[in-house]
């Protein structure tokens, strides 16, 4: 049975740019109807498979909670941050959360397979896609054998492999591989890059694999995996290529951790005339449009940076579009944001890397602390790491700084506002912050030149 709806604006996706959307467009009268595929992921990848549910994992790990209790905080978790996000949505007057699979029929249509059954048509005026995205599961034989996992695939799992085989050293490559040997899993990370994290200075890369070698975590770099095949119910062997020598290793578990694609499956984008680029990403210009006027990409979905505060920032340029200030966007006016590793410690970086900013030509100072220094560092038992910082040394203003330490993804905001305020490093270097605290290492950090 097919029903029709109409609707002012329809979004379809929960995500982070999604439903903050939704609510603010409800509240300000408009209909709203956002569509979900599945009721395990109102709220969005953040909450159920990535974000929240990882770092639940790693706290645990760190605390030494052991692996089935760590596993039941995280999804008590995540099921509680599920219904919150459902009710704050669908308890809106003018919204309504449909649960089912969204398929473009015109550019203003949207046919949507109901996941109770039947289907229902909708109209709208205006449409918004926050349909994230995926892993890509790169053309290596083997990878549909039944103990080969993508990060949400892995963390579903009750138990944790004794053995774990993780191709790819990215930023989730390293966070599983530092939380799964916490829980005391042997881990070995297969990357394809000749370099252990390749974008990072040399110092700076170096103490993170000094400390994660440490925690013997086996990294083998410039490595071609060519097939994983099973050996039984619970064990295969992932064959690879490394320095011209073929080898093998077993595990109980293999890690897909080799990037992402959009999540556009099924939606049919040529039924709505919307244009994609050679990698399936959505083509939207600096407003977050796309070839369609009246359609918008929100999200990983559009190839912009895949974190869930730039796609919250893509909600406020959407925002500020409805209001009538098209000033707001994702290339005049979105801040350089920091990104981080959540490893222990991790690795937190805004701005210029040194190598970054000698490139583009900066004559630079460049500051560095070891985090044995720190006082705070000491209490929280936790000495292992480095400082650093890029200045310009024309106008002293901070280009760049990066934070291998204890509490480094919340001291690096910090450093970030600074950064974005254009103030010189006397300001953080002068600055009275609380002590003992992690952020007042940035009084030595800005004096250590």
């Amino acid at each position: 049975m097919e029903t029709e709806k109409r609707v002012k604006n329809l979004i379809i996706g929960f995500g982070k740019g999604g439903k903050t959307l939704a609510a603010f467009l409800a509240k300000r009268g408009e209909t709203v109807a956002l569509v979900e595929q599945s009721a395990n992921m109102y709220g969005g990848a953040c909450i159920n498979i990535a974000c929240i549910p990882t770092k639940s994992l790693i706290v645990e790990a760190e605390k030494g909670t052991d692996y089935p209790r760590a596993y039941e905080i995280k999804e008590l978790l995540t099921a509680n941050l599920r219904q919150t996000n459902y009710d704050k949505l669908a308890g809106l007057e003018n919204a309504e959360v449909i649960t089912g699979k969204a398929t473009f029929s015109s550019p203003h249509e949207v046919t949507i397979q109901l996941a109770a059954g039947g289907q229902t048509r909708i109209e709208a005026e205006r449409i918004f896609i926050n349909t994230g995205s995926q892993p890509a599961i790169p053309p290596i034989e083997g990878m549909d054998s039944k103990n080969v996992f993508t990060s949400a695939a892995l963390i579903a799992q009750v138990g944790r492999p004794e053995k774990l085989v993780i191709i790819g050293g990215g930023f989730i490559g390293l966070e599983f591989a530092d939380m799964f040997a916490k829980f005391g899993t042997e881990v070995t990370v297969l990357d394809r890059h000749t370099r252990f994290l390749p974008d990072e200075d040399d110092d700076i890369a170096g103490e993170l694999f000094k400390i994660l070698t440490g925690k013997s975590i086996n990294f083998l770099n410039g490595v071609d995996v060519e097939k994983v095949e099973e050996l039984n119910a619970e064990s295969v062997n992932v064959y690879f290529t490394h320095n011209g020598q073929r080898k093998s290793i077993t595990a109980n578990a293999v890690l897909l951790a080799t990037g992402r694609k959009p999540l556009t499956d099924g939606l049919n984008l040529d039924a709505a005339g919307i244009q994609t680029d050679k990698r399936g990403y959505i083509q939207v210009d600096n407003q977050l449009k796309t070839n369609v006027p009246h359609i918008w990409a929100i999200g990983d979905c559009n190839g912009g940076p895949q974190f869930t505060y730039i796609s919250l920032d893509d909600f406020r340029i959407i925002r500020n579009q409805l209001a009538g200030n098209d000033r707001y966007t994702s290339l005049n006016e979105r801040q350089p944001f920091p990104t981080c590793v959540f490893v222990s410690p991790p690795l937190a970086q805004a701005g210029l890397r040194e190598r970054e900013a000698r490139e583009q030509g900066y004559d630079v100072k460049v500051f560095k602390i070891p985090a044995s220094a720190i006082p705070k560092a000491a209490i929280l038992n936790e000495r292992r790491g480095l400082l650093k910082a890029v200045v310009d040394a024309k106008t002293d203003r901070i280009l760049g700084c990066m934070l291998c330490c204890a509490e480094a993804h919340e001291i690096i905001n910090t450093v970030q506002l600074a950064i974005h305020a254009g103030v010189t490093y006397h300001a953080l270097a002068n600055m009275i912050f609380t002590h003992p605290s992690m952020t007042e290492a940035l009084n030595d950090l800005f004096t250590a030149g």
